[in-house]
């Protein structure tokens, strides 16, 4: 299974279903298709979607170290 990381290219708002998708081997599209349905359902799927997209890395800073000030 490839990392968890938000990817450079394929993302359209922040990349968290791309890298849903790259991780469990499906399209992006799918993925998005998957999240829309689900917000017919009652339930955080929003700010599920906006914690992703900020505890996620970029895949240009997967595996390196913070720089010191």
């Amino acid at each position: 299974m490839a990392a968890l990381v938000r990817p450079r290219e394929g993302r359209m708002f922040g990349g968290v279903c791309a890298a849903l998708a790259r991780r469990f081997g499906t399209s992006a599209s799918t993925m998005r298709l998957v999240f829309l349905a689900s917000c017919l359902l009652p339930g955080p799927q929003f700010l599920l979607y906006v914690a992703l997209w900020v505890l996620l890395p970029g895949e240009s800073r997967a595996g390196k170290t913070v720089a010191a000030w």
